[in-house]
């Protein structure tokens, strides 16, 4: 019988497929769970818990899924938009923005089940927003509670080719309403609204007359009013439909991808964003469609060195041709990068990176140009972890700070998030299971967006759907800050919370939002017995001057099957963990054991700490014998059922195994 010590050191490869359990081959195995449960991985090695959310507002209809999208007018005003069913509400500073004492909204033409399709830009304080169902429109927001939706006043294109046949169009004037007259039947109701261009000049229709003759009012005046075979029709109808997706590039506002014109590119002209006039000098629009043997769908654009097409067929790149210059008429040059085909789920870029989601919706794909091959590479981020995917994806958002985040909705509504971090090949997934329930299931995510915060950490900002009192309720939430700064008071490790701070009291109110719930609490720093929310309110056992209070949330952190690697192999073979330490940082509370059914509690109190006090933070080993016997596996478990704070920065296990 042998006896060694091992070590985790660090968990930077995340939640492993169960496929990988018998890789101990592989580096990554070594630094790698098999349970990573509302634990987060932090960049540089240890796996910290998750904070908890904090409870904004409830949508304005539970009935209808809703979703989040972000508005940054500055790294100090950002906003939270709350897109529900033909409306948007808005959030700032932690709180809904309300005028007249009720929240402030406008109205949208979008429906619930339009909303993820929803594609958007934004320059300063104007959002341009897409849909192929919708024309073009323009959030433009001048104050807290002025804001508005309009369409896109294009006065230039852009334009479809030229006529070529023997059509001619007449106008009856050349500036204000005018009548147009064809030669042939070549308008339709539906081209009211659209642009026309003829006689030097361009005009919007504005009236459906019959199939030969239009009125129109003229955004430039026309040069003359004779017949002329040399008129062309703008792209934009509810017939042809309205562009799908939009993004900036080089100083110009470029769309793509209508109904009836799905690889087509608009590029507006240079510094003047809503001008779709084409021609060859430098800074002049242009119109591109991608060139392809089957129907390349353009699903997302991203702005990084080039532009970023992501189809549903391939990958493109739009560049000049060189580095150094920028893309015109007469140098647009744009090349296919790789074939897997994205969903249409807008892409993100870090870095020098763009992630997209494939076509399958199971797969994130990092596209990244690689010097070596000289060309765009785009490896699969999900490969080691694909179990964690697998459900499909239907959307995700990224948080720079802390801990450089990918968050992703699956549709069964768990929250999955990659710790990315290229440069150290960080890459490590794992799952957030929120407090409460829907159906009698888990809760369910809906929807994630991030904003910049003023604290240093970005805020994630989420729509969570529960059955709070025999009702579906839909909250929107925000992940609280990871860092509480060492406090016992401050830190917040319950979701759907409040929060309390002020005179001693024994009842704490205003818990509306989770009537019916029994919900965990952290009074004056030390946890209190769950109550049950009654009129929204509940009793205390004693008094509290802070109070936290919400639905509580396990995190469970499980190791793989621990091998000793060097020395040839431990798999198989019988063996008994008989103690381990686990080091901490900045932690109260734990359980540990070989499994969920075997778990002992770690004390954190000793007799330095009065009873009357909160259990303080420890840093630091803590050294157990293991409750476990022999056995092949060699799983250590560690989870916090309490609402306190843990960190892990790495556990080492002492076995003694048998020598077959």
């Amino acid at each position: 019988m042998a006896k060694a010590l091992l070590a985790v050191p660090s968990f930077t490869a995340g939640e492993l497929s169960p496929r990988m359990e018998g890789r101990t081959d592989f580096q990554k195995y070594y630094s790698a769970g098999t349970i990573i449960e509302n634990f987060v991985v932090q960049p540089h090695g240890p796996v910290t818990r998750r904070p908890g959310t904090y409870f904004v507002k409830e949508v304005k209809d539970s009935t209808k899924k809703t979703r989040l999208i972000p508005f940054a007018f500055s790294t100090t005003q950002t906003y939270i938009l709350e897109f529900g069913n033909q409306y948007i509400r808005f959030y700032k500073d932690k709180g809904q923005i309300q005028s007249g004492g009720s929240a402030y909204e406008i109205a949208t033409p979008y429906l619930e089940a339009e909303l993820f399709d929803i594609k958007f830009a934004q320059s300063a304080d104007v959002m341009y927003v897409c849909h192929k169902n919708y024309p073009v429109k323009k959030l433009s927001r001048t104050g807290l509670t002025a804001w508005t939706l309009t369409n896109v006043n294009f006065t230039k294109g852009p334009y479809m080719a030229e006529n070529l046949t023997t059509t001619t169009i007449t106008a009856s004037g050349t500036t204000g309403s005018i009548t147009l007259t064809s030669s042939a039947a070549i308008f339709a109701s539906t081209d009211v609204d659209r642009l026309i261009k003829l006689n030097g000049g361009h005009a919007k229709i504005t009236n459906f007359t019959n199939t030969t003759t239009v009125t129109a009012t003229t955004t430039v005046n026309l040069t003359a009013t004779t017949a002329t075979t040399a008129w062309s029709l703008g792209y934009f109808t509810s017939v042809n439909g309205y562009p799908s997706t939009v993004s900036f590039f080089e100083q110009r506002l470029v769309f793509g991808g209508s109904t009836l014109f799905p690889q087509t590119l608009w590029f507006s002209k240079s510094g003047d964003y809503e001008n779709f006039e084409s021609g060859t000098d430098d800074d002049d629009a242009m119109t591109y469609t991608i060139a392809s043997n089957q129907v390349n769908a353009i699903t997302s654009l991203k702005a990084t060195r080039t532009l970023i097409v992501t189809t549903t067929g391939g990958e493109f790149t739009v560049t000049s041709g060189a580095t150094q210059d920028a893309v015109t008429p007469t140098n647009l040059n744009i090349r296919k990068q790789s074939n897997y085909g994205a969903a249409y789920v807008d892409a993100l870029s870090i870095g020098n990176q763009t992630l997209f989601l494939q076509r399958a919706k199971r797969k994130i794909r990092e596209l990244a140009y690689n010097f070596d091959s000289d060309g765009y590479l785009a490896p699969d981020l999900c490969i080691l972890s694909e179990h964690i995917t697998n459900s499909g994806i239907v959307a995700m958002d990224y948080q720079q700070e802390p801990y450089s985040i990918v968050w992703c909705v699956r549709t069964d509504g768990v929250l999955i998030g990659m710790t990315y971090n290229r440069t150290q090949d960080v890459v490590a997934w794992h799952r957030q299971i929120f407090g409460g329930s829907f159906n009698g299931g888990n809760a369910v995510c809906e929807s994630v967006s991030v904003i910049d915060g003023v604290a240093g950490e970005d805020e994630v900002w989420l729509i969570i759907k529960r059955t709070i009192n025999g009702t579906t309720k839909r909250y929107i939430e925000y992940l609280t800050d990871y860092d509480f700064n060492s406090s016992l008071t401050q830190f917040h490790f319950l979701d759907s919370g409040l929060s309390y701070s002020g005179a001693a009291t024994s009842t704490l109110t205003g818990l509306n939002h989770l009537e019916g719930q029994t919900v965990s609490l952290i009074v004056n720093g030390a946890t209190h017995p769950t109550r049950t929310v009654t009129g929204g309110s509940i009793s205390l056992e004693r008094e509290a001057t802070t109070a936290k209070v919400g639905l509580n949330y396990v995190s469970t952190l499980q190791t793989m099957r621990l091998d000793e690697g060097y020395k040839g192999t431990d798999q198989t073979k019988t063996k008994r963990i008989f103690d381990v330490t686990v080091r901490f940082y900045e932690t109260v509370g734990a359980k540990i054991g070989p499994n969920a059914n075997t778990l002992d509690e770690i004390p954190f109190r000793d007799s330095s700490a009065p009873m009357s006090s909160p259990v303080p933070l420890f840093t630091g080993d803590k050294e157990l014998e293991f409750p476990a016997d022999y056995g092949s596996d060699g799983f250590v478990m560690v989870k916090q059922e309490q609402p306190l704070p843990m960190t892990i920065l790495a556990i080492y296990p002492r076995l003694e195994t048998w020598n077959d």
